[in-house]
């Protein structure tokens, strides 16, 4: 039988609600018309599958029967198409990266395994990883976490130890290294999101203590220029590359900490051919070496 898929799904809808007016609300089209979209498909059908009441409306017989298969073809279709939108191979894919992270082992790897594929990449502050992925800026992050996670799927790729930023005139430059102790009363710089602020500040302290506030930054650059200035410390990764142009400033490992994690992330739910392939580059590079 040649099903309309949106007929099908409208008396679904109708079934669900058991009400003409709250389904046609949910459907956003006029209740007349779907009370004739019903009728067109009971027609299709040659059975009445609904019957209307002062109250709203009711399965018949035959509307019982029907709603299970209408529900799992309704079903079949979707799976039907998001395999489609998989299997098709877009001709171009972009990459983010954030954090100094470095991609050009993993983008190297996934231009050579699709060759006629143009792959971009582009560079994001760690607060733009979200919105960019949600906008479709970019197809995939390398990022470290914490960022915000909703509708985004994360896979970790590896643990980084954090380091300690200090001037070099600091009472801890030259140390092999030191603990939240060493640094519990000097201050850190602070950040705008609360949840990157509290891990970059481990905020609160172990003990339930706030940690001494430094500075509000924004940017990178103005982060270094806070601590080389000794108005804070701060917290960095340790393959963040914080000091590689700043020879007034010492990065020292920090034990006992809870490391910082190097992720890959990509839209919930997505299934492309290259974003899959992307992933497993990604995935096979941090083992080779990190980024």
């Amino acid at each position: 039988m040649d099903f309309d898929l949106r007929l099908v799904r409208y008396f679904t809808v109708v079934a669900e609600h058991g009400n003409f007016h709250r389904a046609a609300a949910e459907l956003l089209i006029a209740q007349p018309s779907l009370s004739r979209q019903i009728q067109r498909l009971e027609q299709r059908l040659g059975a009445r599958l609904l019957d209307r009441t002062k109250h709203g409306s009711r399965l018949t017989e035959a509307g019982r029967a029907f709603l299970p298969e209408a529900e799992a073809l309704l079903r079949s279709a979707e799976l039907a198409a998001a395999k489609a939108r998989a299997a098709a191979v877009p001709a171009a894919i972009t990459i983010g990266y954030a954090g100094g992270l470095i991609v050009t082992p993993a983008v190297r790897e996934l231009r050579s395994r699709h060759p006629d594929v143009q792959v971009h990449t582009l560079h994001l502050d760690w607060s733009d990883v979200h919105p960019a992925l949600l906008d479709h800026r970019v197809d995939a992050v390398i990022a470290r976490e914490p960022f915000p996670a909703g509708r985004l799927r994360v896979t970790i790729l590896y643990s980084e130890p954090r380091v300690l930023l200090v001037p070099r005139a600091h009472r801890l430059a030259g140390k092999e290294s030191v603990t939240l102790d060493d640094f519990a009363d000097d201050p850190l710089v602070r950040y705008a999101d609360a949840a990157y602020d509290a891990f970059w500040r481990i905020d609160p302290r172990p003990d339930g203590r706030p940690a001494p506030d430094g500075p509000l930054v924004e940017a990178h650059a103005d982060k270094l220029e806070a601590i080389a200035d000794g108005r804070a410390l701060a917290l960095a990764p340790a393959g963040g590359g914080n000091i590689t142009l700043r020879h007034d400033l010492a990065a020292i490992p920090v034990e006992g900490i809870e490391p910082c994690k190097v992720v890959i992330v990509t839209r919930a739910g997505e299934r492309g051919r290259l974003v899959t392939a992307f992933r497993e580059s990604a995935r096979s590079s941090s083992h080779r070496s990190r980024f």
